[in-house]
């Protein structure tokens, strides 16, 4: 049994003001009705409790991202934010779900594979507005570090028995390591938009997830040598792909000076994506996981990742 949300009262009616420009935007930017169908099913049991509808949390979750809020402080600001209320569809008179109940939808969403597909469909909706430029994809991935305590190195790398997901990687460059996951992401080279993403152990090397990432209606792929493989040639050459990736040197054959400046070339519209990674870990949570295992961070950070793609659309159609 679901709440009946979003009728209003005759309180709210007499309120005066409370708007909030960038989530009217956002909120006229998308069908929900579509996310919404996707999340049927999710506290659909007809007796018990009433519970808040699918939909209504996953706009909560999504303001937690745009003003990096915690599952308690979100049940406060709604409380006390009518432009929040507006957004996800609750009257003056209603309660607010509290932040137990927020944290177990997270989980739902984890649990049952849901954040794939939403992640999927916002990405299509916002493309058939014309919001993506497709002139060029920027691959890469960045590490993000576990929630759980570093666990002792070993040979083998070290487990955490709080994350058991979580492993350690090595910067050859820097001769460090770091504890996580690692995020893999396709971005949109003229808007930033993230059209592919997977989140991993942070030991998974790039070159074995980077040719899943190419979206396929591009007409470049720029990438650092990490992404040098078989795999990754044969997708973009199937898909007629300006191939972008940089050129890595090895014990036969040492880079010609053409290469090397085409390297530099590549390195200079690719690292954009740095700006992106960037952004995500001040600004949207992502300098740090906050759960245990992979399948909770991977749907936290896609709905991160949703949020990120919503805000960059609705700032292109303003």
């Amino acid at each position: 049994m679901r709440r009946e949300l979003g009728q209003g009262s005759f309180a709210e009616a007499l309120v005066r003001g409370g708007g909030n420009a960038r989530l009217e935007r956002i909120a006229g930017l998308i069908d929900w009705g579509r996310l919404e169908a996707l999340l049927s099913g999710v506290y659909s049991s007809a007796t018990g409790r009433p519970s808040y509808g699918p939909l209504v949390l996953l706009k909560v979750l999504l303001l937690e991202s745009w003003y990096s809020l915690s599952d308690p402080a979100m049940e406060e600001a709604l409380g006390d934010r009518l432009s929040f209320r507006r957004f996800v569809g609750l009257g003056l008179d209603e309660d607010v779900p509290d932040h137990s109940t927020i944290s177990r939808f997270r989980t739902l969403l984890a649990t049952r594979g849901l954040a794939e597909p939403i992640f999927a469909e916002v990405g299509r909706q916002i493309e058939a507005r014309g919001l993506v430029v497709k002139s060029g994809t920027l691959i890469d991935a960045t590490v993000i570090d576990a929630a759980a305590a570093e666990p002792a190195r070993q040979k083998g790398g070290g487990r955490s028995k709080a994350d058991p997901d979580a492993r350690w990687v090595k910067n050859k460059s820097l001769g460090s390591a770091r504890f996580g996951y690692k995020l893999h992401a396709a971005v949109d080279h003229g808007t930033g938009i993230v059209r592919r993403a997977c989140v991993t152990p942070a030991n998974v090397p790039e070159v074995e997830i980077g040719h899943d990432l190419v979206c396929g209606d591009e007409q470049a792929v720029y990438a650092d040598k990490a992404y040098v493989s078989a795999r990754m040639r044969e997708r973009l050459g199937a898909g007629k792909i300006k191939d972008r990736v940089q050129r890595r040197a090895n014990r036969w054959h040492a880079l010609r000076p053409i290469e090397i400046r085409r390297n530099v070339l590549i390195g200079r519209i690719r690292g954009r994506i740095e700006g992106v990674f960037g952004t995500l870990k001040r600004s949207y949570g992502l300098a740090r996981m906050r759960y245990m295992g992979l399948a909770r961070n991977a749907a936290a950070t896609l709905v991160t990742l949703i949020a990120w793609n919503l805000a960059r659309a609705a700032a292109r159609a303003a």
